[in-house]
């Protein structure tokens, strides 16, 4: 069976999310024009804005690829012969990873600016990633299956964790309290995050 070959339009919107990431990158969001973009994509501005409607709704698109990245990992499934503080930890050190990201939190710091003063907007950007089920949850969910997690809401489970998470690492670079963790700090706070909610919660 022959590959399906993406049409013009498909093309056109891959190089202008392709072009954005090199241009959030080297230039920053606030610093990248809607013209900047279209130069880069060798599209015309008219096209861009027919793909995506404003600069926000095009961070909202990358920010969504990265937190696919970030809470979607591939080869961490549950494995019931594994120690579970291992499984965890390394799930964990993968969207911490994503979320570490200079660019996740420079689009992420504008998407927060952009929507404070829309919470309504906000809120159903969020709803959108709620309706997915993350690496985490599903992990969870085969642990308590298997009786080796106790018995919980998994949607608070989760929470719990990426509250530990995002407490340690994404909030203090959000509001640029501090730097990115460096690996070793990146790999203790999976470390202790894991051991924390395998204290409390494993059977």
């Amino acid at each position: 069976m022959t590959e399906k070959k993406p049409t013009r339009s498909e093309l056109k919107r891959q190089a202008i999310i392709d072009a954005a990431k090199q241009a959030f990158q080297e230039l920053g969001v606030q610093g990248t024009s809607m013209d900047e973009l279209a130069a880069r994509a060798q599209v015309s501005k008219r096209t861009v804005y027919n793909h995506f409607s404003s600069k926000e709704a095009l961070v909202m698109y990358l920010i969504g690829e990265l937190w696919q990245q970030a809470t979607q990992p591939s080869g961490c499934d549950y494995n019931p012969d594994s120690d579970m503080q291992s499984q965890l930890r390394t799930l964990l050190e993968q969207e911490i990873k994503t979320i570490c990201n200079p660019q996740y939190i420079e689009l992420n710091r504008m998407a927060f600016d952009y929507f404070f003063h829309q919470p309504e907007a906000l809120q159903k950007e969020m709803e959108k990633y709620k309706a997915h089920e993350t690496g985490v949850q599903r992990w969870i969910k085969s642990a308590v299956a298997d009786g080796r997690l106790k018995s919980l809401d998994i949607e608070v489970a989760s929470g719990q964790i990426h509250n530990l998470i995002k407490g340690g690492c994404y909030w203090p670079q959000l509001l640029q309290l501090s730097g990115p963790p460096s690996s070793a700090e990146q790999e203790a706070l999976a470390e202790r995050t894991a051991a924390m909610f395998l204290s409390y919660y494993q059977a």
